[in-house]
Parts: structure tokens; sequence; C-alpha cells
């Protein structure tokens, strides 16, 4: 063959060909390229904001949302992660390095008041954190008038959101703010519904919400 380089090459070509139709074509005859076996509810207006103002600002730079099989990672972070856990993420944030801490369970790990603190001065909640100080969230405001488009974009990619969904985006991101700011309120700290602020706690306080129910469902099927 190597005597013949244009029936070598149309050889390697073919080859390539092949190969690369049998990866592709399954993936896109498929319904779901991964099966979806867990109930996985897509983000409300204000978590999709808040994930928005998470990527803006280069969170994913200093901390992962993938929790691996490693034991020391399971018993520090929690369960490790699985794909369905990412369906609805455009794009995922699984990130490659750890300055900080792993945030794929970070749901509901600690009250709205931390995450607020650590937001307003990482070293108050973390002793010799090097997180920079977002505090300047607090002033930063999300506009609940154009969450719908959001919402509209991500059903266009596939998220199941319906039609009354993206007509209600800006008064369920308007209830859901309210009630943290509530909760915060509560504790002595204040901050605007519609600061980026409480769009971004809202986010972190739902990472790992939707594993939480599905290992509560698997610890009842176990046999007793």
């Amino acid at each position: 063959m190597e005597g013949h380089p244009l029936l070598f090459s149309g050889l390697v070509l073919l080859a390539i060909l092949i190969g690369g139709m049998a990866q592709l074509i399954p993936a896109i005859l498929v319904h779901d390229a991964v099966p979806i076996t867990h109930q996985m509810k897509p983000y409300t207006p204000l978590e999709l904001a808040g994930r928005d103002i998470y990527i803006r600002e280069g969170c994913y730079n200093c901390h992962t949302q993938q929790v691996r099989t490693l034991v020391a990672e399971t018993l520090r972070y929690g369960p490790y992660s699985e794909a369905w856990e990412y369906v609805h993420d455009h794009p995922f944030q699984w990130g490659s390095k750890r300055t900080g801490p792993d945030l794929h369970r970070v749901g509901g790990k600690y009250p709205n008041l931390w995450h607020y603190k650590h937001m307003m001065d990482p070293r108050a909640t973390s002793p010799g954190s090097t997180m920079p100080t977002y505090a300047f969230l607090a002033q930063g405001k999300v506009d609940f008038s154009q969450l719908h488009k959001k919402i509209a974009l991500m059903q266009k990619l596939g998220v199941p959101y319906r039609s009354a969904d993206v007509d209600a985006a800006e008064a369920l991101a308007n209830a859901q703010a309210q009630t943290i700011v509530a909760d915060l309120a509560s504790t002595g700290a204040t901050a605007a519904a519609d600061s980026e602020l409480a769009a971004i706690i809202a986010y972190l306080q739902r990472l790992g919400k939707d594993r939480q129910g599905v290992d509560a469902a698997r610890s009842s099927e176990k046999p007793h």
C-alpha cells in the first residue's frame, strides 16, 4: 500500500469516514444521547439568571461542578456526579481546576446568609480564602422583564419548559427572589430582590437538589 500513495490515502480516508459515521449516526438518530432515568427539573428563571452571572464572573475557573468517583471526593463533597444531572446545562460547568471546592453538591449545604456573607467578603466565612470579593453583585440588577427570552432560548435547545413558563418568567423570578431576600432580612442582611446577588444565591442553592431527591428515592427502594 505504501507504494501506492493515492490508493493508500483513499483507503485511509474511507476508514476515517466509516469510523466517523459509526460515531455520529447513532448519536443523531437516538432521541436522547444520555438516557434520562431520573427527573431533572429545569432551572427556574431566577436560577438561570444566577447561572449566567456565575459564568460571566468566571466562577468555573476556580470551582468545578463534577464530583469524581474518588473516595476522598465523595467523602468531602457527596455522591459522585452522574451524566443525567447535566442534561439541562447549556453549557455544562464541569470545570477543571479546584482553587476552591467543588460546588456540585453545595445546594442547601449552607443557609442563604452564608452565601450572602461569602459573596460580600469571602474571608468572613472561609478564613484564608483567595476568592475575590463579589460585593458589587449587590448593586448589579437583573432585568426580570427580559428573563422570558432566556427561558424561550433554553426551550429551543430542548429544555422542557412549557409556554406558560416563558410567559410567567418575570413573576416566578420575582417570587423566588422575594423569598430569598425575606430570609436574609430575617437574619439582619439586606439585598434587593432584583439584585444579581439574590440571583446567584438562588443558583448556588439549587446545585445538587435534584440528586438529593433521587438518592432519597433510591434509599426507600432498597430492601430493609
